[in-house]
């Protein structure tokens, strides 16, 4: 049987900077949504194309879904754009994570038995990964947080000293330190799905290589799908929060 491991494997290093696997498709990921992105905007026109259309419609329908959360069309089409890489960026991984490319790899020794590494793995299959990702969402929705409404007024949800009413100092802290248990909600949710998913079709294709992964390989391409979708969306809900003038953190 495959091995399976929970830690990323190194590939090669850049001086002594280990590159693994999952960073490597990370970059592939990256790489591929750049060239769709100036192919397509090269592409567009003022009339559009059957094609075109398309995505326009799915655009704007992504824009209503936003207008709920936030409450006004010129504040989705704001912060459509990190909104929207995100979700790209976690999807198009995952999709490419699904890809026959385990097949490709180094081949090598563990434990005194041959062992092949795989050249890519699902980059959100390892935990650095979706930590560091959440560590971005994070810092980007205190920073949209501060753009919108001021840094002293951003922070004042935290760090609000009533004298006269201690427990409401309290509860900012507790805000404050719930910030950094989002790090932990975003990135174990994500790393957990993608990786147990992964384990299960490397298992099933193991023991029945033929015709009976088909179901589950869909179901993880939905599962990528949706992943990214919450992973998305709770970015948005955090960003409406943290900008809401009114103090609704």
């Amino acid at each position: 049987m495959p091995e399976i491991s929970l830690k990323a494997e190194e590939i090669f290093h850049i001086g002594s900077f280990p590159v693994t696997n999952a960073l490597l498709l990370s970059f592939v990921s990256l790489l591929i949504l750049v060239i769709l992105s100036f192919l397509i905007k090269n592409r567009l026109k003022m009339v559009p194309g059957k094609l075109q259309s398309v995505f326009e419609l799915l655009l704007e329908q992504i824009l209503k879904l936003m207008d709920s959360v936030l409450g006004d069309r010129k504040l989705s089409e704001k912060y459509l754009p990190i909104v929207a890489t995100i979700f790209l960026f976690i999807m198009t991984s995952n999709w490419l994570g699904l890809l026959p490319l385990g097949s490709i790899g180094l081949n090598t020794t563990h434990q005194g038995l041959p062992s092949v590494i795989p050249l890519f793995r699902s980059p959100a299959s390892d935990l650095n990964f979706t930590v560091a990702l959440a560590v971005i969402s994070l810092i980007s929705i205190n920073l949209l947080g501060i753009l919108a409404i001021g840094f002293k007024k951003h922070f004042s949800k935290f760090f609000n000293f009533h004298k006269p009413f201690p427990v409401i100092s309290f509860v900012g802290v507790l805000e404050f330190l719930s910030e950094f248990v989002k790090i932990v909600s975003f990135s174990f949710r994500l790393f957990g799905n993608v990786f147990a998913g992964e384990v299960l079709l490397v298992i099933v294709g193991f023991l029945v290589p033929y015709v009976v992964p088909l179901p589950f390989m869909f179901l993880e391409v939905f599962v990528g799908f949706i992943q990214a979708f919450i992973f998305s969306m709770l970015t948005l809900v955090f960003v409406a929060m943290a900008t809401a003038k009114d103090g609704g953190h």
